[in-house]
């Protein structure tokens, strides 16, 4: 008996062809630098004309675009499951989020520059796999907020903090722990200034 089967075999081998499109890609960044990506080794690797690429990404940006989207999807995924992980108190629970996005950041130099650094001269992410990134810092702003922590300052002064121990643990101690080891004690410095409570369950600071 024939069964119908309502799969679209030709939309699915494009897309297996895309996705070994990117993990190349990642391959490459991971081990030439992210900068020095082209159409042609990509091609090589994988096992097709360089021209052939072009049926699937209209450029090399479009294949950073994807990249971009595709880094910060897993960005969110990992934040989404930090928050809502128990924590024992608000300052814990900021401490949980700090240290996911921390490791999951410091784990995979290419990446990071892609999604934080602007070290592709001339590529933007398009407004779809920008999304991801702001839903993923919307994660953060909810965590704050939950603690009257509203101000963009305050909010800002977060994002550096953790974001600048990132940076020194890449530039100076790749694959190491000299910085990591400083982010318990950066949060609890923090969270002394934003009125983060070490126990109980809200912070009393209010935001003008």
């Amino acid at each position: 008996m024939l069964v119908n089967s309502n799969r679209d075999r030709i939309a699915e081998r494009r897309e297996a062809t895309r996705r070994e499109i990117l993990d190349v890609a990642w391959q490459l960044a991971r081990e030439r630098g992210l900068s020095q990506l082209t159409l042609r080794d990509i091609a090589h690797r994988v096992g097709m004309r360089a021209p052939s690429l072009y049926s699937h990404f209209e450029s090399k940006n479009a294949i950073y675009d994807a990249m971009f989207a595709g880094a910060w999807t897993e960005c969110l995924a990992v934040m989404t499951a930090a928050a809502g992980s128990p924590a024992d108190s608000p300052r814990a629970a900021m401490r949980q989020l700090a240290r996911a996005f921390f490791d999951f950041s410091a784990s995979d130099l290419s990446r990071y520059q892609l999604m934080n650094q602007r070290t592709i001269f001339g590529f933007e992410p398009s407004a779809e796999s920008y999304a991801p990134a702001v839903a993923t810092l919307e994660v953060l702003h909810a965590a704050l907020a939950a603690q009257n922590v509203t101000r963009q300052a305050d909010i800002d002064l977060c994002v550096a903090v953790i974001s600048g121990l990132i940076d020194a643990q890449l530039a100076n101690d790749p694959g190491g722990d000299r910085w990591s080891h400083l982010l318990e004690r950066a949060i609890d410095m923090l969270a002394d200034n934003l009125g983060i409570p070490a126990r109980g369950t809200r912070s009393t600071r209010r935001s003008p």
